[in-house]
């Protein structure tokens, strides 16, 4: 018989589908599925909405994809040529961070709403462990807001062991599908458990050695909210790379370049480097645009650059 679900669970080579009547079936794929021409370490992906074949074994098959109104997308660590779907239909995006235990990686926030943006996906940004925050944490944390806020992703400041924030936060997620991502050691998962208590998801502390995050969360998965809403949390981060965007793409997906861009000599055209009359290297002069991003958005060129020449020489 067929019905449909939504997959809340991806292991690998099976997924955990919720039917549309609240049944919950293991399920595998069959045949092969593609998006476009994109090569893909995993076709489904959790919030993905699917027909499955229900067997008389009390599993399922995946027999078809239905279309997706939008999905996040990021290299494979384990595949350098492929690209791994973290999470399909979502209605926004967190990014956990903190500025403290570990130190802020502050590249990662820009390298995070570059999977986010190209799919006009809402994203905000959560510092937690906000309880452990000195002065100067406090005043990085009021600079990346001056930065972040004006171009229009929102920040909070959160305590998953002291409870500042929760409330707004619980707010923020009420009624909508959210994605949660973050590097490893932020203390999502503990930020999880207080939103839920009875999740019960699994933490960590910070490994002692490293003073590095461990990964507590190992396959990406779909928690239904009892205030409204559900949450995907997704396997801590280490790194981000673009193996799927080319130099211009990410120029148009740094909002507020792509809105000085059309006063540069060169339009859409222009990447914001040596050209002449760029808008943008103008703005970061006055002030318009914020030199760290502008850093940090050389960085994902120069790596994405490096990576297409090793591609082409190794081949």
């Amino acid at each position: 018989m067929m019905q449909q679900g939504t997959v809340i669970k991806s292991t690998g080579s099976w997924y955990q589908v919720r039917l549309n009547d609240g049944q919950l079936l293991e399920s595998r794929m069959v045949g092969k599925f593609r998006l476009g021409s994109l090569k893909l370490t995993n076709p489904v992906a959790v919030g993905d909405q699917v027909l499955v074949d229900t067997g008389d074994d009390g599993k399922g098959l995946i027999v078809e994809i239905l279309p997706r109104r939008n999905y996040v997308i990021r290299q494979s660590p384990r595949k350098k040529q492929y690209l791994h779907l973290l999470a399909s239909n979502v209605d926004q995006a967190l990014i956990i961070a903190t500025i403290a235990e570990p130190n802020l990686k502050q590249g990662f926030i820009d390298r995070f709403l570059l999977m986010t943006e190209p799919y006009n996906i809402p994203t905000a940004v959560v510092f937690n462990k906000a309880d452990i925050y000195q002065k100067t944490a406090l005043d990085l944390y009021t600079y990346l807001q001056s930065i972040y806020e004006p171009i229009g992703y929102t920040m909070h400041l959160v305590s998953a062991l002291g409870g500042q924030g929760l409330g707004e936060l619980k707010n923020l997620l009420k009624d909508k599908v959210t994605l949660i991502g973050g590097q490893s050691g932020v203390g999502k998962s503990t930020l999880v458990n207080a939103i839920q208590p009875n999740l019960d998801l699994k933490t960590f502390k910070l490994s002692g050695h490293s003073g590095k995050g461990q990964h507590t969360t190992t396959f990406a998965e779909m928690f239904e909210l009892e205030f409204g809403g559900s949450i995907i949390d997704t396997p801590g981060i280490k790194t981000l790379a673009f193996n799927n965007l080319k130099p211009l793409d990410v120029a148009h997906n740094f909002r507020e370049f792509f809105t000085y861009s059309s006063q540069c000599k060169f339009g859409g055209q222009c990447l914001h480097r040596s050209e002449p009359h760029c808008a943008v290297k103008d703005a970061i002069e006055t002030g318009g645009i914020s030199e760290l991003r502008y850093q940090n958005y050389l960085s994902i060129l120069d790596d994405i650059e490096n990576q297409n020449y090793w591609e082409i020489h190794e081949t």
